[in-house]
C-alpha cells in the first residue's frame, strides 16, 4: 500500500472528486501510477527534488547551504528551494523577508504601509514562480501531469508563464507560455532565452485586459492530449500555496515591524491586485490570524468588480474583465480601483534621476527609501496607492498598519517607461514633471473608486463569475456555488499536509532511483 492510500484525504464534501481533481487541481490520491513513475524517473535523471509547502513557508527547514553557490537565475533544480520570500537580491537566505515601510513623506498618510518585495524570487525575479510551483507540484505528485509526455501550458499575462517555463525546463519537460502580444518587451526577451522552441511562446490578441483570449487559445490547445493546461485562475493549488507560503511570510514581516514599533501596531488591511487571485488568498490567512481586512484592487480603466465594467489598461500582471474562480470573493472587504495613468507616471518618477531627486530633496523622503522604489513594478505601485485609498476610507491612524506586496520590480518595464516618456513627457522628465506627478498621484489620493463591501456587493461580484466559469469554461455549478461558503475555503487548506506527505514520498523515490 502506498502512502497515498495511507494519507488522510482532504475533504471534498459532496462535490464530485473527479471535478475537483480535474479542472481545479485538487487531487489527494494518485490518479495515474504510470505518469507518476515517469515523473520520478525524469526527476531522478535531472537531479530534481521538490520542496514541500512547509519548507517554502518556513525555509529554516531547508538546509542552509542547499543552494549555496548556485546562480539564483539559472535553470538549476536547487533553485526550486529558493521559491519562497526569504531571499535577498543575491539569493542568500534572510531571517525576515525583504521589505520596506513607506513613510508619511511619500504616502501622505500617518499609517505605515509595509511592502514585501517579490523580485527576490529566483529565475524570474517575480513571485509568480511560487504560483507556478503551487499549481505544478500537486499535479506531478498525484500522477496527473507527466513531464515525459505532456507539454505544460502556462496561460498568463507574463510572470506566471515565465515561472512555469522556468520550472518546466528544470524538470526536463516542455513549457509553453501563452500571453497577450501587448505585454512588456522584457517578458518576451526573457521567454525567448528560456523556451526550447520559439513556437512555445504563444502570443494572443490584446494586452492586460484580454484574459478571455488567453482562455480561448488554451481551450483550443487542450484538444491535443499532449498539452496540459495549468490555468492559474482556477488551479486551487495557487490559492493554497499563497495562503500558506505568502500568508506566513507577510505575518513574519508584520511581526518584525511591529516589534520595532514596540508592539503598538494593528494589521488593519492587506491590499492586493487580484490578478489570478492567488496572492490575495494570503489575505485569508491574515484575516484568520489578525482580523485583517482584505482589499481587492483592479484598474480604474477596467472596473470589473467595482462596476461590472470593462476596458483596456496597462497595469501589467493584474488581469481583469472576469472574476477568477480561486478568488474568495465572499471574504473580500474592500474593492479599490487605481488608474494606469498613476502607475505609468509614478514608475517614471521612481526610476529617473529627476524624480528621485525631487522625492529626496523637495518632499523629504529618506534616500534609503527612494532607493527601494526601483523594486516596485506596476502592480506594486497600484497596491500602494490602493493602500493609501484604504487608509483614508477607513480613517486609519499612526498605529494602523497596511501591508502589501511588490510582485515584481521596475526592471521588467524599461520598454514601457520609454513609451510613457514619449507619450506624456516629450521624452524628457524634469523636476517640474516630478512635482506634477507627485501632486496628481500621491498628494491628492482620494476615496473615489473604492467601496467598503456590503454582503450585497460581495454577492454581485461573486455572481459575475458565473458567466466565465460555468457558461464558458464548463465548471460544474455545484463547484461554483460551493465557493460561497467559507467552509469550502477552509477545507482547501487540508490538502497542504497531504501534498507535503506525497512530496516526501516522491523525493524518496527519486533518490532511490538515481
Amino acid at each position: 500500500m502506498t502512502s497515498t492510500n495511507k494519507a488522510s484525504h482532504a475533504s471534498t464534501g459532496v462535490l464530485d472528486a473527479s471535478a475537483m481533481a480535474g479542472q481545479l487541481g485538487l487531487a489527494d490520491t494518485i490518479v495515474d501510477q504510470q505518469a507518476l513513475d515517469n515523473s520520478v524517473a525524469l526527476c531522478a535523471k535531472n537531479n530534481v527534488l521538490l520542496p514541500t509547502f512547509a519548507q517554502l513557508a518556513d525555509p529554516s527547514l531547508i538546509a542552509a547551504n542547499y543552494a549555496k553557490g548556485v546562480d539564483k537565475n539559472a535553470p538549476d533544480a536547487r533553485n526550486l528551494f529558493r521559491v519562497h520570500w526569504y531571499n535577498n537580491m543575491q539569493g542568500d537566505r534572510v531571517d525576515v523577508p525583504d521589505h520596506v515601510v513607506l513613510p508619511t513623506s511619500l504616502t501622505g498618510i500617518e499609517s505605515p504601509i509595509i511592502v514585501m518585495f517579490g523580485d527576490r524570487f529566483p529565475m524570474i525575479t517575480a513571485h509568480k514562480v511560487l504560483a507556478a510551483y503551487s499549481c505544478l507540484a500537486p499535479r506531478v505528485i498525484t500522477g496527473q501531469f507527466d513531464p515525459s509526455r505532456h507539454r505544460a501550458v502556462w496561460p498568463s499575462t507574463g510572470n506566471y508563464a515565465r515561472g512555469g517555463v522556468a520550472i518546466s525546463r528544470i524538470m526536463g519537460s516542455r513549457g509553453v507560455a501563452v500571453l497577450p502580444a501587448g505585454m512588456s518587451k522584457e517578458r518576451f526577451d526573457w521567454l525567448d532565452k528560456w523556451v526550447s522552441d520559439p513556437s512555445d511562446v504563444v502570443r494572443t490578441p490584446g494586452t492586460e485586459s484580454n484574459v478571455k483570449e488567453i482562455y480561448d487559445a488554451c481551450n483550443e490547445m487542450e484538444k491535443d492530449p499532449k498539452n496540459f493546461i495549468f490555468n492559474q485562475f482556477c488551479e486551487f493549488g495557487n490559492y493554497a500555496g499563497h495562503y500558506e507560503v505568502t500568508g506566513r511570510a507577510l505575518s513574519s514581516v508584520f511581526e518584525h515591524v511591529n516589534k520595532q514599533r514596540n508592539g503598538k501596531l494593528r494589521l488593519v488591511a492587506f491590499t492586493s491586485a487580484t490578478g489570478s487571485a492567488g496572492t490575495i488568498g494570503a489575505g485569508d490567512r491574515l484575516k484568520d490570524d489578525y482580523g485583517t481586512k482584505i482589499v481587492a484592487v483592479e484598474a480604474l480603466e477596467c472596473p470589473t468588480m467595482l462596476e461590472n465594467g470593462f476596458g483596456e489598461h496597462n497595469i501589467q500582471g493584474i488581469g481583469d474583465k472576469h472574476i477568477p474562480l480561486i478568488h474568495n470573493v465572499m471574504n473580500t472587504d474592500v474593492v479599490a480601483a487605481v488608474s494606469d495613468r498613476a502607475t505609468d507616471e509614478l514608475d517614471v518618477m521612481f526610476n529617473t534621476a529627476a524624480g528621485c531627486k525631487y522625492l529626496a530633496e523637495r518632499k523629504g523622503v529618506p534616500v534609503e527609501i527612494v532607493e527601494t522604489l526601483k523594486h516596485f513594478g506596476f502592480s506594486a505601485i497600484c497596491n500602494v496607492i490602493a493602500a493609501i485609498k484604504t487608509a483614508k476610507l477607513l480613517g486609519l491612524g499612526a498605529n494602523d498598519a497596511l501591508i502589501t506586496i511588490a510582485t515584481d520590480g521596475a526592471d521588467l518595464y524599461p520598454s514601457e517607461r520609454v513609451k510613457t516618456l514619449a507619450r506624456r513627457f516629450n521624452n524628457s522628465f524634469s523636476e517640474i514633471d516630478a512635482a506634477e506627478v507627485f501632486a496628481e498621484h500621491l498628494a491628492t489620493v482620494g476615496t473615489d473608486a473604492i467601496i467598503d463591501c456590503t454582503e450585497r456587493d460581495r454577492t454581485r461580484i461573486f455572481n459575475l463569475g458565473y458567466y466565465t466559469w460555468v457558461e464558458q469554461q464548463g465548471t460544474p455549478l455545484a463547484v461554483f456555488e460551493a465557493r460561497r461558503s467559507q467552509s469550502f475555503w477552509r477545507d482547501l487548506r487540508k490538502y497542504l499536509p497531504v501534498w507535503d506527505e506525497l512530496i516526501g514520498e516522491f523525493n524518496r523515490r527519486v533518490v532511490a532511483t538515481k
